[in-house]
């Protein structure tokens, strides 16, 4: 029985809600292919597209333009839908550096890479999700778009078993062994199984929390039941299951052996190509790796780099784009891109950055050429594979507004809030101005938010306010994450009124206690003075009743005309709703703790004992000079263990944070 979609919220659409979801479910059901809901900061964009969802009852993906806004989202989608299959799809990789050759300096760069395995079964439950079930959201990065193993040959390799089967147990633990599953009967892991007598126990790799023991009778299978592995509970009795490879480049054998036939025969070809062309060293370099990785995929399957194969491991020509993730999404799938103004020219930029570095490669002989089709899709292949797509921003780009036949807005909030009020004074004498209007908002313990051209004006700026007696903060590239997390904290506790950056437009800085945004040199044109910075920066003053945004400037240019009236334009249209259905606008009030909470994909939004405990380790880190040689090792290896802890639990900010006091650490142990 196909299982809906279930929205659970205690709230019902308002201000524009139901007539942005109308639009968009109407848009939907007439096959249109483009839609953008325009959505202004704060006005439930997520809550909207829940309720498309939830109305149009079809599976979806959420592209988001990286990890922590995924993350965010993928926590807000559990809570509406908890009890359909809401999945997290992105980098693996806590830590990657590619393999890459600088010809200037001779320098091989090998790849490099920390490997998250909470994220790889999560990658490997999305896939699982869309190929069994119709209520499933996958939220992803543009890591969806980069080269994932075939579909045809992922499917082909599952383990399907059903209770009153017959099949030998060799048969079993030889498929086990093809989808590259390892046998330890003592500590029974994720991706291992154990045998006792007849009893086989599997921890499927796509599961996080339950295991599956088949037990057979004389080449039967009498019983499947799924279990706790920590303490071998049962948990439930199940007629039939399916255990799905270790990773998404599981190939048959009689596909591997014709891809290790193609790769010698494109090996032969490029080798006559680089003794044609007196290239020796090149030569012998790439032959003695290739039949290396020729040698470990024959024996075990597998190789370091195999990903680079992936054209004769799927069969297809030179230029054909990749399997992604895409192959994966059903027919009447929904493709939601977040952040559209960000994620659409990302996703456009991938391919030509990982297509230089590889090229690279190709030339000296460190990869065959057919390398270069391990890569993210072009932006004309993304546009072929994607499904119905709804773009989602409070400043939509031409690439969005130029293609959707559905524009739907979502200007009005639920709360009642304007837009700020927009000025422009002149940037001759902006700086005492500023100086005027931050004593105005400090004495009546209000926040403020400035944003200058330059580093360099960002120091002068927090100086020259330090030496008139206001607590000022300044916000550039080289703070720390966590220090940066704590910064935002500090200002919303009163602890300074001002924080002067370059760049404010980042996720994490849309503060209730905001009520004043200063842009200073507003009339150079440029990309922080564009038209979609400059709306997006005056939007964060959008939270607070008293919302004010000043632009400095000594001419008004196009992109500050366009900001002012897209502001005026939502203002009129927010005034005239509250004024219509009778509501009286309200700051938006929520605890510190709140804006600072990341969620974290299986974490349930609770800190874990481990977590803590780095955590602790984290607030000891202060005063190095004291520890001996012994100590400061001692302490680098607990903060290693800490770092990697976290980041194991998607912690990304402390994991930087620790990744930060390691770098001090060592600097003291060599001086």
């Amino acid at each position: 029985m196909k299982k809906q979609f279930n929205l659970h919220s205690r709230f019902q659409p308002a201000g524009d809600q139901p007539t942005a979801i109308q639009a968009l479910v109407e848009g939907l059901d007439d096959g249109e292919v483009h839609q953008t809901l325009l959505g202004v900061t704060g006005s439930g964009k997520t809550f909207t597209i829940a309720n498309v969802i939830q109305q149009v009852q079809r599976p979806a993906m959420i592209m988001a333009p990286n990890k922590t806004l995924a993350a965010q989202l993928y926590g807000e989608m559990k809570e509406f839908f908890p009890d359909n299959s809401v999945e997290y799809f992105v980098s693996y990789y806590d830590y990657y550096q590619p393999e890459a050759y600088v010809p200037a300096s001779d320098t091989f760069i090998d790849k490099d890479a920390s490997l998250n395995e909470h994220i790889e079964q999560m990658r490997l439950s999305a896939t699982k999700a869309l190929i069994e079930r119709s209520d499933t959201i996958v939220v992803a990065t543009v890591s969806a778009i980069y080269g994932l193993g075939e579909p045809a040959s992922y499917f082909q390799m599952v383990l399907h078993l059903v209770q009153g089967d017959l099949i030998d147990q060799r048969a079993i633990l030889r498929r086990l062994a093809e989808m590259q599953y390892t046998r330890n009967d003592m500590d029974l892991r994720r991706a291992t199984y154990r045998v006792r007598g007849e009893v086989i126990d599997i921890f499927p790799a796509e599961s996080d929390s339950e295991a599956l023991r088949v037990e057979l009778f004389d080449n039967e299978v009498e019983r499947l039941s799924l279990f706790d592995p920590l303490t071998g509970e049962i948990l439930q009795r199940i007629a039939r299951y399916t255990v799905y490879p270790k990773n998404h480049y599981v190939t048959p054998r009689e596909q591997l052996l014709s891809a290790v036939d193609a790769i010698k025969i494109e090996l032969k070809e490029r080798l006559d190509y680089l003794y044609a062309h007196n290239k020796l060293v090149e030569a012998q370099r790439l032959e003695q790796r290739t039949l290396f990785d020729i040698e470990m995929i024959l024996e075990v399957g597998y190789c370091s780099g195999i990903e680079n194969y992936s054209r004769h491991l799927a069969g297809t020509a030179a230029g054909e784009p990749p399997a992604t993730m895409f192959d994966y999404l059903p027919a009447n799938a929904l493709l939601i891109i977040d952040e559209s103004h960000v994620t659409v020219p990302q996703i456009g930029a991938m391919f030509k950055g990982d297509r230089s570095r590889k090229e690279t490669l190709v030339e000296y002989g460190f990869r065959l050429p057919s390398a270069l089709d391990n890569r993210p899709l072009k932006f004309e292949e993304f546009e072929l594979k994607s499904p119905q797509r709804i773009y989602v921003s409070a400043t939509p780009g031409p690439y969005e507004r130029g293609l959707s036949g559905v524009f739907a807005e979502q200007v009005v909030r639920p709360t009642g809030l304007l837009d700020p009020v927009v000025e422009v004074r002149p940037a001759t004498t902006q700086v005492d101005d500023l100086l005027s209007e931050i004593n105005k908002r400090i004495a009546v313990k209000e926040r403020v938010l400035v944003t200058t051209l330059t580093k360099r004006m960002a120091e002068d700026l927090t100086e020259y306010l330090n030496e008139h007696d206001v607590k000022v903060r300044y916000l550039h590239s080289d703070v720390d994450t966590v220090e940066r997390v704590e910064i935002i904290r500090d200002l919303r506790l009163g602890k300074f009124d001002v924080l002067v950056g370059i760049n404010l437009l980042r996720e994490g800085l849309d503060i209730p206690e905001v009520s004043l945004v200063a842009i200073l040199d507003a009339d150079k044109e440029g990309f922080l003075r564009s038209v979609v910075s400059l709306v997006q920066t005056i939007g964060r003053a959008a939270r607070n009743l008293n919302g004010k945004a000043i632009l400095y400037g000594d001419r008004i240019t196009k992109s500050m005309q366009q900001a002012i009236e897209e502001t005026e334009r939502r203002r009129e249209k927010q005034s005239e709703f509250n004024v219509k259905h009778g509501i009286e606008p309200a700051s938006v009030s929520r605890s510190v703790g709140d804006i600072l909470q990341v969620s974290i994909p299986g974490s349930g939004g609770k800190p874990s004992k481990a977590a803590a405990s780095a955590n602790k380790i984290a607030e000891a880190a202060a005063d190095y000079q004291a520890l001996n040689p012994k100590q400061l090792g001692k302490k680098l290896k607990q903060m290693e263990d800490a770092m990697y802890q976290h980041a194991k639990n998607l912690e990304f900010e402390q994991a930087a944070f620790l990744r930060d006091e390691i770098k001090k650490l060592r600097e003291l142990a060599l001086a």
